[in-house]
């Protein structure tokens, strides 16, 4: 059996959390991935009959949580309580491989999380909005939740309307229609790690793959962790264009029949109604 320590799946997972700490999205212990793996691909690497502790699914409040459309899938997980920063240096300690149990209330642990921990309390959230993604899109296999500056800065000065804030991020760099052409999804301040952020954030994820909390980060959704990173990533580098232009005179700005060219170009689908046409 091949060394856990050389998948690929725990290196994407190294290098990502090294990168999102590294551009500060994620402090302290701010911020949680998850990733849908393939049985095949966790059996070259893991005796998937060896169950090292089996732990309740719950976060905060998680005890109506249903998870049975998920059972027996496998997934790497960010644990709980865990500092990004630290993930490269010790992944067998602040990661973990978890199989969804029969019954969808327990998770079995079959590799890391060797101190006695557990996944990130976010990850009835996560799970719920894997379910919701994987209806729009099979290949959908990340959940990604951060806090990157820029876009939580644009929290405090810009309307929360998706429609508004959409189009503002559309018009900061060329790429951006064409990388999240289905627009960002915003959610008004809620309280963390409970059911009903989990709920309403799975219910934005039916329509966008970006879904902002209010004054605390963004949910990203893709499927590869590069793609979704990638996602977030664009997103902030157009919050923080905005944010150093925001108090100026705009001269220039890329108009809306110029969008229409580019998702014409790139054939992409896109929210017709985000735009002023």
């Amino acid at each position: 059996m091949k060394d856990i320590l050389t998948a690929p799946f725990v290196r994407e997972m190294c290098e990502t959390t090294a990168n999102m700490y590294r551009l500060g999205w994620d402090e302290r212990n701010g911020g949680n991935i998850s990733y849908l793996l393939h049985e095949d691909e966790v059996k070259e690497y893991l005796d998937t009959d060896k169950v090292l502790r089996t732990i309740p699914l719950m976060g905060v409040n998680a005890e109506d949580f249903d998870i049975t459309p998920l059972e027996g899938k496998y997934f790497i997980v960010t644990g709980t309580g865990k500092y990004f920063k630290n993930v490269e240096k010790d992944p067998e300690t602040n990661l973990g491989i978890v199989r969804i149990a029969k019954g969808g209330k327990n998770i079995e642990l079959l590799w890391g999380y060797k101190d006695g921990g557990r996944p990130t309390s976010e990850f009835p959230a996560h799970m719920m909005s894997h379910m919701a993604r994987l209806k729009v899109d099979p290949e959908n296999r990340v959940v990604m939740h951060c806090h990157p500056t820029n876009t939580l800065a644009m929290n405090f000065v810009h309307e929360l309307d998706e429609k508004k804030f959409t189009h503002t991020l559309w018009e900061m760099c060329t790429e951006c229609i064409v990388v999240f052409p289905e627009g960002v999804g915003i959610l008004p301040w809620m309280l963390c790690g409970t059911n009903s952020i989990g709920e309403a954030t799975a219910k934005k994820m039916a329509d966008f793959r970006l879904v902002v909390w209010a004054m605390h980060g963004i949910y990203g959704a893709g499927k590869t962790l590069d793609e979704t990173f990638g996602l977030i990533e664009t997103v902030e580098k157009a919050a923080q264009i905005y944010m150093l232009i925001c108090n100026r005179p705009r001269v220039n700005t890329i108009k809306d029949e110029d969008m229409l060219k580019l998702v014409e170009l790139f054939g992409v689908k896109y929210r017709k109604d985000f735009l002023d046409l």
